[in-house]
């Protein structure tokens, strides 16, 4: 009934229970979850993941806010898409959070490696995995000036306003709303939400972060990203049911399953 569009089932959070949170899914009615790559280390054993699961699929990426790790080329990416596994590009993209008192040029090694995620896209036909934090107008420049719009994508645990929603639409990318959208405070989120057609809407947990209400300031796992849909489902005036089939058929043309 629910697919899980972005989690990280291989971090320490789950390597004592890891069967405990696939039962937890199934008795979720979570059917699938990608599990999303954040750097090369750590890839291994998130394809193993993806191999060993019928319903886990992964995706190979260095996420933009790990300066320190080695740095993935074009080739690299493109080998490790072959696998039939591995259906998305990232998680990649920008993220200017931490930059501090650091000067603009300081951080065109984030969006170099942006770029050289977006060509592995294109060249493997793989959609994007987009993680955006404080830098919004430059992920979308980059976006259109690569014609990033060739491959598409989705923008991950979407916390901008409707404006960047559109602009992101516009260049046929999906937007992944996660537990924030159930937070108290979470307001311009929640409208973003009610503005995204349900044609262009994924669900994910992000976890083990971002646990949705009632579950907030817990390890957050997949099977929780019910929990999503319900509250998604209530802003939208639909029945969660609804947001579970129409999310689910999203997943599947989006990553061409």
């Amino acid at each position: 009934m629910f697919i899980d569009s972005h989690c990280h089932l291989d971090f320490d959070d789950f390597s004592s229970n890891l069967e405990e949170i696939l039962l937890n899914m199934k008795n979720s009615q979570v059917n699938q979850a990608l599990c999303i790559s954040v750097d090369i280390p750590g890839f291994t054993n998130v394809l193993s993941l993806a191999s060993k699961y019928d319903h886990l699929y992964a995706s190979v990426g260095v996420h933009p806010d790990y300066e320190d790790t080695l740095e993935p080329t074009q080739e690299w990416l493109v080998e490790q898409a072959k696998n039939p596994k591995v259906i998305a590009i990232g998680e990649t993209g920008l993220d200017y959070y931490r930059m501090a008192d650091r000067q603009y040029e300081d951080m065109e090694w984030q969006r170099e490696r942006f770029r050289t995620h977006i060509e592995a896209a294109k060249t493997s036909k793989k959609p994007l995995i987009i993680h955006t934090r404080n830098a919004s107008v430059d992920t979308i420049n980059i976006l259109k000036t690569t014609q990033a719009d060739q491959v598409g994508g989705v923008m991950h645990c979407f916390t901008e306003s409707k404006e960047v929603a559109r602009l992101a639409m516009d260049l046929g990318f999906y937007i992944s709303f996660s537990g924030i959208v159930t937070f108290k405070n979470a307001l311009e989120i929640k409208e973003t939400c009610k503005y995204v057609p349900l044609d262009r809407l994924l669900i994910e947990t992000d976890s083990p972060y971002l646990a949705p209400v009632p579950h907030r300031g817990k390890v957050n796992q997949p099977a929780w990203v019910s929990h999503v849909a319900e509250y998604i489902a209530d802003l939208k005036g639909v029945t969660t049911p609804e947001i579970g089939h129409i999310t689910t058929q999203n997943f599947y043309k989006l990553f061409k399953l």
